[in-house]
């Protein structure tokens, strides 16, 4: 490669990092509409969940299964295809976000894992989207996906422990996120000087109601996937969908359903309060 064609190539990347650094320009706009996807796509999966609750036919379905439900209607696919916009734009930030990590090596390395693993989910989640706007989308749940997963690596060497390990560790996201609710440590990224009284306190509420949710949710899946590596049965893996379904079926089902589909309701709040006031610089 000749060095003008290295320089032609650096300065997209340097442009991305400092855009990244300072938080601004069309960093920033891509950054606020991810948040906004990704604000709606779970309260279409809580509002599904609570109609199931209240017996008004929704479904206890992941954010595929929302996407498949607004597939069939005409509105729908409109906001479908906004939402693809909006993971897409959503991975591209997250992207941009590890390329600008700043830090000593062993912390900026740990952030750009994080943002790239981000970044990945959203990516492939623009992707099950976009497939599914154009009709070419197979409708295989979450659950189905962790049946076939788990199975998969059950069947690879030491594969009891790694899928034990898989299911530790999304039981440590889960608590992660309880953490996170309780002691409202999402503030820390909000730009709470521009903030009033009012959106400052129902901001705060709902988000800490919403990562108490996703805690749950998080927590149960975890527990299965390593009942799954317990019982070598990988039908004992359950994804969102799954989850939300073992909560239905439980004693008090749906009210346990209730209060954990409004709760996701709330998070979908938060990522738009998060949307409007985060400090998304790197």
């Amino acid at each position: 490669m000749s060095v003008v064609n290295e320089q032609q190539l650096k300065r997209p990347v340097e442009h991305a990092r400092e855009r990244g650094r300072t938080g601004d320009g069309w960093y920033e706009w891509v950054a606020r509409l991810g948040l906004v996807a990704k604000g709606v796509s779970f309260g279409i999966v809580g509002a599904l969940a609570v109609k199931l609750a209240v017996g008004e036919g929704g479904a206890a379905t992941s954010r595929e299964g929302a996407l498949h439900a607004l597939a069939q209607e005409t509105f729908g696919k409109v906001v479908l295809a906004l939402l693809v916009l909006g993971f897409a734009a959503y991975a591209l930030w997250r992207f941009v976000e590890a390329l600008a990590a700043r830090g000593d090596e062993k912390k900026k390395w740990g952030k750009r894992l994080g943002s790239v693993g981000r970044g990945v989910i959203y990516a492939a989640l623009a992707f099950s989207a976009a497939k599914i706007l154009f009709g070419s989308g197979g409708h295989e749940s979450q659950n189905e996906k962790a049946h076939h997963t788990t199975a998969v690596v059950l069947s690879w060497p030491a594969g009891t422990w790694l899928v034990g390990l898989a299911g530790a560790v999304v039981i440590g996201v889960g608590l992660w996120n309880a953490y996170r609710g309780l002691k409202r440590k999402f503030e820390d990224k909000w730009r709470t000087g521009e903030m009033g009284h009012t959106a400052l306190a129902w901001g705060s509420r709902v988000g800490a109601v919403g990562h108490l949710a996703r805690g749950v949710v998080f927590t149960l899946i975890g527990v299965f996937v390593i009942r799954a590596a317990l019982q070598y049965d990988p039908k004992e893996a359950i994804g969102l969908d799954g989850a939300l379904q073992k909560l239905a079926r439980a004693d008090y089902g749906p009210y346990l359903l209730g209060l954990t589909a409004v709760g996701l309701i709330a998070y979908g709040v938060y990522c738009l309060v998060d949307a409007r006031y985060r400090d998304v610089s790197a």
